[in-house]
């Protein structure tokens, strides 16, 4: 399986996740970032949280793009703004699209398969409206015409647990440890669910 982890820089989280899950196993792993500046080194409180659990990893920072998301088979976001930001970029891929915590959990399963209906009925209405009307509607209307969908989403997100892993960027060596851990623990999730 092919496995992109994706967080903001692609300097901490997402370059934790794909290192660990390369040490636990045989899948092909990458990461990238949204708002990655191509060629920055990974921070080095990542490198030392890493090596402090025997993990030796460096790469450079990747822009998060069209070839890597048809590359992945699964897409993993370090939070849900992630998530919805890729969801928006790349929404032929949403169905592969989740945050790491949220794929690797059991927990609101079922919640998560209505938010994910919720989303492919507004994806649906969204197409039908425009080969209907074309390009002709204001986003005012586009808003009207998508609003029940919409509301439902909403609802649905309120109800979800928190998934989200906190960006340590800029914190000291012991805050990256914590990530490093709390990625850790996830990762060993999502192993007993996709192995």
């Amino acid at each position: 399986m092919n496995i992109l982890f994706v967080c903001t820089g692609n300097t901490c989280r997402s370059p934790m996740a794909e290192a660990i899950l390369k040490e636990k196993s045989s899948h092909q792993v990458k990461s990238a970032g949204i708002s990655a500046i191509k060629g920055v080194p990974v921070s080095e409180e990542t490198t030392e949280a890493l090596a402090a659990i025997n993990i030796d990893h460096t790469s450079v920072a990747t822009p998060v793009g069209d070839e890597l998301v048809d590359w992945a088979d699964l897409i993993l976001t370090m939070t849900r703004q992630h998530k919805q930001v890729l969801a928006t970029r790349f929404s032929y891929a949403y169905e592969k699209i989740f945050t790491l915590k949220e794929y690797a959990s059991d927990d609101a399963e079922d919640l998560w398969k209505e938010l994910k209906q919720a989303h492919l009925n507004l994806e649906e209405k969204r197409a039908v409206v425009h080969e209907e009307h074309g390009d002709q509607q204001t986003e005012l209307q586009w808003r009207a015409f998508l609003r029940e969908e919409q509301d439902e989403i909403e609802r649905l997100e309120k109800q979800l647990p928190n998934f989200d892993i906190k960006d340590p960027f800029g914190a000291d060596l012991e805050a990256y440890k914590k990530t490093r851990d709390e990625i850790d623990e996830a990762i060993d999730q999502l192993l007993k669910k996709i192995n």
